[in-house]
């Protein structure tokens, strides 16, 4: 009887799942690939359009070289070679969106090949091959719901046409879906530091389609793939994976066969559906691009273009960890974006501890920030704020307490840090007479503890800090304190 498949646990100690990833990355730049028309989201429908992009007769493309510069960029970035000469080429398909019937896109020489990424994993960093990268053209959008008819009737929106995609097309290297999902977060990390893209998913400037199939361990000779489409979240990608590896080898194992088909993820229910077949490969009838000339990136502007590229994420890390002396931990967090990184090295180029500041971001402000609903920029505490907390408290001059509270009131009140300490201006008391004399009052009431102490219960120090630190209403500097308290109690 053949074993049903239950848990990818189970399935992984037979079947080695083989996944593949397209990304498609909407290109941020103001006008469209081809034309002149808004490259704008949100417009009202059927706005944003000309006979361009509209395909209508006589009207010819001319490329948008600020879409060339940004694929060069995002290709350089992903470790591709660029191609001195790649060609445009017509795919021709009939879709209601797709209004020329054919979408400029690249075929047998695109921008960009044999690039690769490398990701982490539980057995280590592990090497991700990427096919190659090529420029093309978005189609329009169909509408299926949302309208009193749209049992009946689709909609069609074509401002989309004619937006500036590059595909970025990965090797058939990854294998699990949590590989996956750290190959695609990598892909979106860079492509934002970059700036070619805003890599926003939920507006579809940042698309995937994932292929997945299954063969038995040992076995060289892949299995059937099926093709999942019309995933909105990295998080649902992954759970998509998972679902179709479990339903590839229940089938498997009950004797039947996978068939090469297209599906869809329906992330309420957590399962993938049928959408289409495809026994076999689509014939889209590539052939040049008539209207287009070769892109040609000469060596002179292909240097032009890579002197806009920034620091990338993983330079940075090593750079910040050196630099300031951070933790690598501190500096992945740190460097989740751009804007965050740009936003520390501010405050630690300013602050005698870098290291302070980056506990303080990463912890009391990113805690703040999220209770409050609020992003970095939005912060009312400025960069200039934090590194002043951050000097005060490795001073000794605020106590980890008197710092917390002031944070608390900089958030209720939208003040920055500054602003509320100099108005609160908490005191920590240093002067050891000061806390001596608190000390001996609390030690005197507590000659239970004293002996508890005394008898090799060093734990009980903890006690009399908080009966100290509670007769000074939170003023005593806990480092001072615990030194006198030691002192006084083995005395």
């Amino acid at each position: 009887m053949a074993t049903t498949a239950t848990t990818l646990e189970d399935v992984y100690t037979r079947y080695e799942p083989v996944i593949g990833l397209e990304v498609h990355v909407q290109l941020l730049t103001q006008t469209k690939a081809f034309c002149g028309c808004p490259n704008q989201y949100g417009a009202p429908p059927n706005t944003n359009v000309c006979p361009v992009c509209l395909g209508l007769p006589g009207a010819l493309p001319v490329l948008n070289r600020r879409a060339a510069e940004f694929a060069v960029l995002a290709a350089s970035a992903l470790n591709l070679e660029i191609r001195g000469t790649s060609i445009f080429a017509r795919k021709n398909y009939f879709y209601p969106d797709l209004p020329k019937g054919y979408q400029i896109s690249q075929f047998d020489k695109p921008l960009a090949e044999h690039g690769h990424l490398t990701v982490p994993t539980p057995a280590g960093s592990k090497r991700i091959g990427i096919t190659r990268l090529h420029m093309e053209e978005d189609a329009g959008k169909s509408i299926h719901d949302g309208f009193a008819d749209s049992a009946t009737r689709t909609y069609v929106d074509l401002n989309r046409c004619g937006t500036p995609l590059i595909e970025i097309v990965s090797e058939p290297d990854i294998r699990t879906p949590d590989e996956a999902y750290e190959y695609l977060t990598l892909i979106k990390e860079i492509l934002l530091y970059t700036g070619v893209s805003d890599c926003n998913m939920e507006e579809g400037s940042l698309r995937c389609d994932a292929n997945v199939s299954i063969r038995p361990r040992g076995q060289d000779k892949f299995g059937t793939k099926a093709e999942v489409k019309n995933v909105n979240s990295f998080r649902f990608i992954r759970a998509a994976l998972e679902y179709e590896i479990l339903r590839q080898a229940e089938l498997l194992d009950s004797g039947d066969r996978v068939i090469q088909e297209t599906r869809l993820y329906n992330s309420a229910e957590g399962r993938t559906y049928s959408m289409r077949s495809k026994e076999q490969a689509h014939d889209y009838r590539y052939f040049p691009e008539p209207d287009l000339t070769p892109l040609v990136i000469s060596s002179q502007w292909k240097s032009q273009i890579l002197s806009e590229m920034p620091e990338l994420p993983e330079a940075r890390r090593a750079r910040m960890v050196a630099d300031y002396g951070i933790a690598p931990q501190d500096a992945q967090t740190l460097t989740a974006s751009r804007q965050l990184a740009d936003q520390f090295e501010l405050a630690a180029k300013s602050s005698t501890s870098p290291r302070r500041v980056a506990n303080l971001l990463n912890s009391e402000i990113t805690s703040r920030l999220r209770l409050h609903d609020l992003e970095l920029e939005q912060s009312p505490v400025t960069m200039a704020g934090l590194a002043k907390a951050a000097d005060l408290a490795e001073s000794g001059a605020l106590s980890s307490k008197q710092l917390k509270q002031l944070f608390d009131i900089a958030f209720e009140k939208s003040e920055d840090f500054p602003v509320v300490y100099e108005r609160e201006k908490p005191q920590q008391i240093s002067d050891t007479s000061a806390l001596e004399k608190i000390i001996d009052e609390v030690i005197a009431a507590n000659p239970k503890q004293v002996e508890q102490y005394r008898g090799g219960k060093k734990t009980v120090a903890a006690f009399f800090i908080g009966q100290v630190m509670k007769a000074s209403k939170g003023q005593a500097n806990p480092a001072v304190l615990s030194e006198l308290i030691e002192r006084k109690l083995s005395g």
